[in-house]
C-alpha cells in the first residue's frame, strides 16, 4: 500500500502497529511515500514550536552495514527499507529563534523570540529533556503513519550512541535519541508479552 491508495484508520494503527524485526530486503519503498512519511514527521508537535528534531535517513549501503555493527548485528539494520537516526539539536533555542514563529504577526515573534532563549538558556538538562520528547513524539508519528500506508517499524536503542554519531558526524551540540527502521515485514511481530492493567498505569488525580 502507498500513498496513492486508502490508508488505514488511526486507531485501527495505534492497535495494530507491532516492533516488527523480520523485514523483507528486496522490498523498495517508493520515493514518494519515503518524502511522505518524513514530511509527516515535520508535523510533529515540540515546545515553541522549537523544531528541534533531525532525521537523519542513513541511505549509503556502506553506512548502514556500519550502523549494523554498532547495533549488534541486529539484521533489521540493513534489512528495513529505511533506517532512521532520530536526533535533536540542543541548542536549537539559541539559534535564531525567531523563525519558527516567521508567520506569526510581528508582536508574536518579537515575544516569542526572547523567550525561547531565555527558556532554555544555561539549562543543559532541560535542553536535553526537550530534545528527548521531541525525539519520542516524532517517533511515535513516524510509525503510526508508517502503519496507516502499510508498512511496519521498530524503534531501537539498542546500539552504541558514541559509534552511530561518529558514522553520521553528529554535530556536537546534537544528541541521538533512537533508531527507528520502516519497512515491508517478512513475519510478524510476536504475539504482545503481556499488558498491564489499567488499574495499575491509570491513575487518577494522584498516586
Amino acid at each position: 500500500m502507498t500513498t496513492t491508495q486508502q490508508t488505514m484508520d488511526t486507531l485501527e494503527a495505534i492497535e495494530a502497529r507491532r516492533s516488527v524485526k523480520q523485514y523483507d530486503p528486496n522490498f523498495e519503498m517508493p520515493q514518494a511515500d519515503v518524502e511522505k512519511l518524513l514530511d509527516l514527521a515535520r508535523l510533529s508537535p515540540t515546545s515553541f514550536n522549537m523544531q528541534n528534531w533531525r532525521f537523519v535517513l542513513v541511505e549509503d549501503k556502506e553506512e548502514r552495514q556500519q550502523v549494523k555493527e554498532a547495533a549488534w548485528h541486529q539484521a533489521q539494520v540493513t534489512e528495513a527499507s529505511l533506517l532512521l537516526v532520530l536526533c535533536a539539536d540542543l541548542k536549537a533555542a539559541e539559534k535564531d529563534p525567531a523563525r519558527y514563529w516567521k508567520n506569526a504577526p510581528a508582536e508574536v515573534q518579537e515575544t516569542m523570540a526572547p523567550m525561547i532563549k531565555n527558556s532554555y538558556k544555561d539549562k543543559p538538562e532541560l535542553q536535553r529533556d526537550e530534545a528527548m520528547r521531541s525525539i519520542g513524539i516524532a517517533s511515535q508519528t513516524l510509525m503510526l503513519a508508517a502503519k496507516a500506508m502499510g508498512y511496519d517499524s521498530c524503534p531501537m536503542v539498542g546500539f552504541d550512541p558514541l559509534k552511530v554519531a561518529k558514522i553520521i558526524n553528529l554535530p556536537e551540540d546534537h544528541v541521538i535519541g533512537m533508531l527507528l527502521v520502516i519497512g515491508k515485514a517478512l513475519a510478524p511481530a510476536k504475539p504482545r508479552g503481556g499488558q498491564l492493567s489499567s488499574e495499575e498505569v491509570i491513575i487518577r488525580n494522584r498516586f
